[in-house]
């Protein structure tokens, strides 16, 4: 079927092995870019099978080194609200709905996190139980470890002290906390893509972050981009983890990962032609 609209196909054993693994739908999302008409599907010349089977695998390690990225946010977030927050307001401060701005928010937060302590087998909560009756949930160092990135991101935005926010922002090497919560807001969007194994190299994100500001880290200088794609999504992964790793490998897989794949279209993930030019990426 694929070959009578145009796909060339030089091994079709081959073909036939890749597509038990992944199906036809999901290999659909490679195919795409080289169909010339997107209602008959038919081909442009020279497309052949094998090139979608590449870009699949790129966006496979894209979405890895993306993760491992998130992941990084995700868990020093965590670790600077349990501090910073704690310091200031005790331990149970995320059960306080006066600290919060909408009282909506802070009760689905309150409802989630409930259920997540109650799924949760972690030694510390499963022990914690054991000891305690009151108050009904844990100190916020141990419910903060097992709360979803989506539900932390909704307690960070929703929190009212905007100077203790500032303060954790700050951390990130960021001017202020607006940027923090669209940054995180963002990540948390990108999180649910890698964990349905979407694709990720050509997606437009509609949640998209906020890129101008005083930043004080190597940042970049060209703002004028194509807001729902990829890159600026790359751009405030590379900052915020440089300023969680010193020795921040993101870049250096990043690159490796282009120059294994030199046939795939950057354009068509936002990058513009002088990205390599810019000081957060030398």
């Amino acid at each position: 079927m694929m070959k009578s609209r145009g796909l060339i196909i030089a091994d079709e054993q081959k073909a036939i092995n890749y597509l038990k693994v992944i199906s036809y739908f999901r290999l659909a999302n490679y195919l795409r870019p080289m169909e010339k008409d997107k209602e008959t599907h038919l081909y442009k010349p020279n497309s052949y099978f094998d090139n979608a089977i590449d870009l699949y695998y790129f966006d496979k390690e894209l979405r890895s080194i993306i993760f491992s990225a998130v992941q990084s946010i995700e868990i020093a977030l965590r670790s600077k609200m349990i501090h910073h927050i704690s310091l200031k307001y005790g331990a149970f401060w995320y059960m306080d709905a006066s600290l919060f701005k909408d009282d909506n928010i802070f009760h689905q937060c309150l409802t989630l996190m409930k259920q997540e302590l109650a799924r949760s087998k972690e030694d510390f909560i499963t022990e914690h139980k054991a000891k305690y009756t009151e108050p009904d949930m844990p100190p916020v160092w141990k419910t903060l470890e097992v709360t979803s990135f989506g539900t932390l991101s909704k307690l960070f935005c929703n929190l009212k002290d905007n100077s203790v926010k500032k303060i954790i922002a700050r951390e990130f090497n960021l001017p202020q906390h607006l940027i923090l919560e669209s940054w995180v807001k963002c990540a948390v969007n990108l999180r649910n893509c890698l964990a349905h194994h979407a694709r990720v190299w050509n997606r437009n994100y509609p949640t998209m972050p906020q890129l101008n500001g005083s930043f004080r880290g190597n940042w970049i200088k060209n703002t004028n981009l194509s807001m729902v794609k990829l890159y600026p999504q790359l751009c405030y992964l590379e900052y915020i983890h440089n300023q969680i790793h010193s020795n921040s490998n993101f870049k250096k897989r990043l690159d490796a990962l282009l120059k294994e794949h030199p046939n795939v279209d950057i354009a068509a993930m936002g990058f513009p032609k002088d990205w390599k030019n810019e000081p957060l990426w030398k």
